[in-house]
């Protein structure tokens, strides 16, 4: 239908073009969106006001010269002029409702495009140090980064999943010396805990795994336990391992798998970071002052310059990424997308300074940043901070166990990555129309049921029964349906390249709405043959949406509920 009145305009334009209003040659495809109130039509383009300064004219009024030329169609009703130049569109009703045909005969393809031709995309998320469970932080960054691959690899991008370990520096040193502490029989408040010990009760099991000598697979290494209390080396390559095994095993239960898991330490087992800091002292972007070594990160935009190498020696965290994301590059990913939490925001300036500094062929504003606002989790209208296992913090796991990987899911993709969040564990439990997820699967569920009604009546019979009678569906609720899921290419579009997949939870949400409203006014399997088929077709190209837009987010479908 969209892409009809596209068409029409086009017609129109070139029209006006032999006429001589305007200059000849191409010129740019008109745009046409869907109107956000549908008294204002169903469609609406701004071709006249981006054409006007071409056609010497006020917009208004090439607006109008654009109206009467359009040819004649069985597609728009009505036309008005809104505003400054805006022309709004009235489709008819059978027009809108041959959008069933479309999604029907299309298949899982409807929604589907090539905008990414095959290129690579490198997308990195969760990327969290295994130093403890994964958090809701964690949780949220794997549901959005996960989300951003599937609507890319739709879009027909060739995405690659990426997981950056951050298994180098003084966390990992923390985090053995807390196992070594609790395998020594020391507790959390003792006087000889460690300063910075981690003190979840995942530290006691770890220590006691050690103690047992037991031996830990995880996704690139098998370590095996010494028993030793005095084997410092061993105790933090055998909790490293032991906590990577239980964050994998966290994102398998999630749905979240990864191509690659990338270690920070092998940047320096490969000195990619000592080579990373010669090239950016050999091309002058470096000056050491109070005996540290700084980045003239000044030069590309930040508002001050940065320390690289610290006065009493190491590396600032932010080096070690440059290095990395230098690898990224040599390793063929023209384009690159972290997802991470909002606390890496000072990071981005510093490391696009480095690279630029390094003098490749990396573009500026290379790579892209998704950043995540933190999440609070509410029960019984009291924020949930603890978790017993974590010791300081929830975890996805409880999350996942609580409401269910559906539900943790979805509510930690249904608002955009830029606001807050709030968990409500209650409304996520409930099973009401105010729980979004419920809401959307009990609509594809329903679908499914009434599918099977229709084989007891009709016996053997697909939705293609259905197109040759769609003329009858002309009530409101039918319409508006129809119109609903007509919206599903360009929603999948708009958050493919803002990179908002909460666009789709939002989306689909409006499609359960719209269709709870036509199965509450009207009995699909109780009319006329032709009306009942119909109604299933419909139904059907429903069903196939929700299911399409639950995928994107990693949400099942259930068949009943």
């Amino acid at each position: 239908m969209k892409d009809q009145v596209v068409d029409l305009i086009e017609q129109s334009i070139r029209a006006i073009q032999a006429e001589g209003m305007l200059p000849e040659g191409e010129l740019p495809t008109p745009q046409v969106d869907h109107t956000r109130d549908p008294k204002h039509g169903d469609l609406a383009t701004n071709a006249a006001m981006v054409l006007a300064k071409k056609a010497g004219m006020p917009p208004r009024d090439l607006a109008a010269f654009i109206i009467e030329r359009l040819p004649q169609n069985n597609v728009i009703t009505q036309c008005d002029i809104a505003g400054p130049g805006f022309i709004n569109f009235h489709i008819s009703q059978a027009s809108n409702i041959a959008v069933v045909e479309t999604i029907l005969t299309a298949g899982k393809a409807y929604g589907r495009s090539n905008e990414g031709q095959g290129r690579r995309v490198q997308v990195e998320f969760v990327s969290a140090n295994p130093t403890g469970p994964l958090h809701v932080g964690h949780g949220r960054g794997a549901a959005i980064g996960d989300a951003l691959c599937r609507l890319l690899d739709n879009a027909g991008w060739s995405v690659y999943r990426e997981f950056y370990y951050n298994d180098a520096g003084q966390q990992i040193s923390n985090l053995a010396l807390s196992v070594k502490a609790r395998i020594d029989g020391v507790e959390p408040g003792d006087t000889t805990w460690p300063a910075d010990g981690y003190q979840g009760d995942y530290i006691k099991d770890v220590a006691t795994a050690y103690q047992n000598k037991q031996t830990v697979n995880a996704a690139d290494r098998t370590v095996t336990a010494s028993g030793d209390a005095a084997d410092v080396a061993n105790i933090q390559a055998f909790s490293v391992a032991w906590l990577r095994r239980e964050q994998d095993e966290d994102l398998k239960a999630f749905d979240v798998n990864f191509d690659c898991y990338f270690l920070e330490s092998s940047l320096y087992t490969s000195n990619a970071v000592e080579k990373t800091v010669e090239t950016l002292i050999d091309n002058q972007f470096t000056y050491e002052q109070d005996g540290a070594l700084w980045l003239r990160t000044t030069d590309f935009g930040d508002d001050k310059d940065r320390v690289m190498r610290k006065r009493e020696g190491g590396y600032t965290y932010f080096v070690p990424d440059v290095a990395y994301h230098h690898n990224k590059w040599d390793r063929g990913f023209e384009r690159v997308i972290n997802e991470q939490g909002a606390d890496h925001h000072s990071t981005i300036t510093r490391v696009r300074a480095g690279l630029q500094g390094l003098k490749t062929d990396i573009p500026e504003g290379w790579p892209e940043y998704v950043l995540h606002q933190m999440v609070t989790v509410m029960r019984d209208g009291e924020e949930v901070k603890l978790s017993k296992r974590a010791g300081s913090y929830v975890t996805l796991r409880d999350l996942i166990d609580w409401v269910g990987r559906d539900a943790t899911r979805y509510f930690l993709t249904a608002r955009a990555a830029t606001s807050q969040l709030t968990f409500d564990i209650d409304l996520a439990l409930s099973k009401s129309n105010e729980n979004p997820v419920y809401y959307i699967q009990y609509a594809h569920a329903r679908i499914c049921s009434v599918q099977r009604k229709a084989l007891e009546q009709f016996g053997q019979w697909t939705a293609a029964d259905g197109i040759q009678h769609l003329e009858l569906l002309n009530s409101s609720e039918e319409q508006s349906l129809a119109l609903v899921l007509s919206k599903y290419p360009e929603v999948l579009a708009g958050a493919t390249k803002r990179l908002e997949p909460h666009a789709v939870a939002n989306y689909l949400r409006d499609v359960a709405a719209e269709f709870h409203s036509f199965y509450n006014a009207h009995k699909i399997m109780e009319a006329d043959e032709g009306i009942s088929l119909a109604r299933l077709a419909l139904a059907t190209a429903t069903q196939q949406i929700i299911a399409s837009g639950l995928s994107i987010l990693g949400v099942s479908a259930p068949e009943a509920m």
